[in-house]
């Protein structure tokens, strides 16, 4: 058996997940726009040149919505799959999972971006496994702005593969094949770990060492 891993926002999907549901929750009425816009594109900006705080992130983007009710969250979470997701669900993506599923490889979407927002995303890819940022909850189950264990972000990501292959008692090593598609230099650890990385519509600093070091190149979207 092969593993194959992806992330998620620019990879899989056209968008980033994360900062389009921080986008929703100003169309929701969950947060001041002018306020709510400028920090979430703060953050966004952090997170593409590497200096992103997931923690102060996390609570950030949880503000909106954490202390509304369970039925409200879903409501609007499955508004957002209709509005937004689904939409950006392109074929080449869908083939691309689809192939790897037919070989019979092992998969998992490996994502910064948290569970709330990205598990109905993983079920629409047909993806059961889903690595994300975990959200910590208080004895109620609500959610408190703060991260449970190891954030999938950077190294992380790294550390929760491994945690959930020896959870299944395996190892990366007992694969023949590691194929991990990214499109982010944030991703690095982890696309070195692979046996064969994919920068996927790459961002120019990871084409860049796509190129250097001789990785496939992979464009899903024009």
């Amino acid at each position: 058996m092969n593993l194959a891993l992806f992330d998620l926002d620019h990879t899989l999907l056209p968008l980033d997940s994360d900062h389009a549901w921080g986008e929703f929750v100003v169309t929701l009425g969950w947060a001041d726009a002018a306020t709510q816009r400028l920090a979430n594109d703060a953050f966004y900006a952090a997170y593409q040149d590497g200096t992103l705080d997931i923690a102060e992130y996390v609570e950030f983007a949880t503000r909106p919505w954490r202390e509304r009710p369970g039925a409200e969250q879903a409501a609007a979470h499955a508004r957002f799959m209709r509005e937004i997701i689904s939409p950006a669900l392109r074929p080449e993506a869908l083939a691309l999972v689809k192939e790897h599923r037919a070989r019979g490889d092992m998969l998992a979407i490996v994502t910064a971006t948290n569970e709330f927002v990205t598990r109905p995303i993983a079920a629409a890819f047909e993806v059961e496994t889903l690595i994300a940022v975990e959200l910590e909850r208080d004895a109620a189950g609500a959610v408190t702005g703060r991260i449970r264990g190891v954030p999938s972000f950077r190294e992380g990501k790294t550390a929760r593969v491994e945690q959930w292959l020896a959870q299944t008692g395996r190892r990366v090593q007992d694969f023949e094949r590691v194929s991990f598609y990214s499109d982010s230099t944030n991703d690095l650890p982890l696309l070195e770990l692979a046996t064969h990385p994919v920068a996927t519509n790459p961002s120019p600093a990871l084409e860049a060492i796509a190129r250097e070091r001789g990785w496939p190149l992979l464009n899903l979207f024009p």
